[in-house]
């Protein structure tokens, strides 16, 4: 290899930790939370329909403004024949007209239409809450969806930690039993039995670095960060301790879109029955009109008013009224559902919360019980005791409870965020608005 080659080659190994370096993110669970209600597809898009319903509100409430329009028309005559007391006798050898110009402006104001304007406005304010709920609600899951990748980025990497060790120890014993048969001291089926348990960690070592590199990458893709980032868990992020929860109230967002809904189709009922009432507008406007060689008339301004109503709706508005009716019970049936729902799912959050209490505190009998069953095989089988059989077991068992009990912790904290967010109350524990 020559020189420049060498060059090249110390600076790549020189910027590798440094690339490394910057593709690592260290991120808190808050941190990684705000991100995700701020960076993701998810609330991005949430926010931008809350933003069309906005938009949506301030058209129908246009429809209280007068109607304004202005025209104008020109027109070339052939022949034209005009008779009245304003002009004498045209065409042949009269007067010759051949163009007629009018402009007129209108303005038409509505009075009163069966309420269905402000009920228009009324429907439209509910649908807007509704979305400022769904967009509530939506960015609650994508909480919950980055509080469960975070936490199981962390039980992985747990796992990898601990599986790093154990394999450590089951690489060293291969070598210990590998020296004992060769000076006759080990059968060679105890030793195949141990470097099955290396194959054995090795391939779950292989595992759980697998899952670890998806799990980064999902979490990195939800919360929008650049391709290749290593999200980095600082140390006891997740060692924070909670009180059971036994509280059964609900703020849940998905449950009060739905009640805005309903609000909404109410209010569409009343623009339904609106149908049945006339229409009574206060009409203005201005007329100029020249005829060529004739008469021109200018300033001339008008006003009144107009009632219109539609006798048909006598017969077929009751199917409308009728429509709008089923379609806010439909919500209401939903509404009771979902209320249900929730119930049940509160109550199993909890259920599953204080189980990972339960649990942490058997957990950490089980691995003092298995690191004294280890220490008494090792015992046994060093004095010929026990079989190889009942020492691996022994130490599959020790790493197995040393897992357990290393992730319970995050069990606990996953399981109370969980809790959170099935009443609704995630993102307000992060003082996330």
């Amino acid at each position: 290899m020559n020189n420049k080659n060498l060059l090249v080659l110390y600076f790549v190994l020189l910027l590798t930790p440094f690339l490394q370096a910057q593709n690592a993110k260290s991120l808190s669970l808050e941190e990684a939370i705000r991100m995700g209600v701020s960076q993701s597809n998810q609330a991005i898009l949430a926010d931008t329909k809350v933003k069309t319903s906005e938009w949506e509100l301030k058209t129908v409430k246009n429809n209280q403004l007068p109607n304004l329009s202005v025209s104008g028309q020109y027109f070339r005559l052939t022949q034209a024949k005009i008779k009245g007391n304003l002009a004498p006798q045209s065409g042949g050898n009269g007067l010759d007209i051949n163009q007629l110009m009018i402009g007129q402006a209108t303005a038409t104001i509505p009075v009163f239409n069966g309420f269905k304007i402000q009920n228009g406005i009324e429907a439209a304010k509910s649908i807007n809450k509704a979305e400022i709920s769904h967009a509530q609600h939506t960015k609650e899951q994508v909480a919950l969806a980055v509080t469960q990748l975070y936490y199981g980025l962390y039980k992985t990497n747990q796992m990898i930690q601990l599986t790093e060790d154990f394999l450590k120890t089951a690489q060293q014993r291969v070598l210990d039993f590998q020296a004992m048969e060769d000076n006759g001291l080990l059968a060679h089926n105890d030793l195949l039995k141990a470097q099955l348990q290396e194959s054995n960690i090795q391939l779950s070592l292989a595992t759980a670095k697998k899952n670890y590199s998806v799990l980064n990458y999902q979490l990195a893709n939800l919360l929008q960060l650049p391709e290749g980032t290593v999200i980095e868990i600082p140390e006891n992020s997740v060692e924070k301790t909670t009180d059971i929860v036994t509280e059964t109230t609900t703020e849940r967002k998905d449950l009060e879109a739905l009640q805005y809904q309903e609000e909404a189709l109410k209010s569409n009922i009343k623009i339904a029955k609106g149908n049945y009432l006339p229409s009574i507008n206060l009409i203005g406007g201005y007329i100029a009109l020249d005829v060529k060689n004739a008469f021109t008339i200018t300033n001339a301004m008008n006003f009144g008013a107009g009632i219109s109503y539609d006798f048909s709706s006598l017969f077929k508005n009751k199917k409308e009224v009728e429509k709008a009716k089923s379609k806010t019970l439909e919500t209401t049936q939903q509404i009771a559902i979902l209320t249900d729902k929730i119930k049940e799912e509160i109550q199993e959050a909890n259920a599953n919360y204080e189980l990972a209490v339960q649990q942490k505190e058997v957990y950490l009998k089980a691995q003092e019980q298995a690191t004294e069953n280890y220490r008494i095989v090792k015992d046994k089988y060093d004095n010929g005791l026990s079989t190889t059989n009942d020492l691996l077991e022994a130490d599959v068992d020790q790493i197995q409870a040393k897992i357990n009990y290393a992730i319970a912790t995050s069990d606990i904290q996953e399981k109370y965020y969980e809790l959170l967010y099935q009443q609704g109350k995630l993102t307000q524990s992060f003082n996330i608005n």
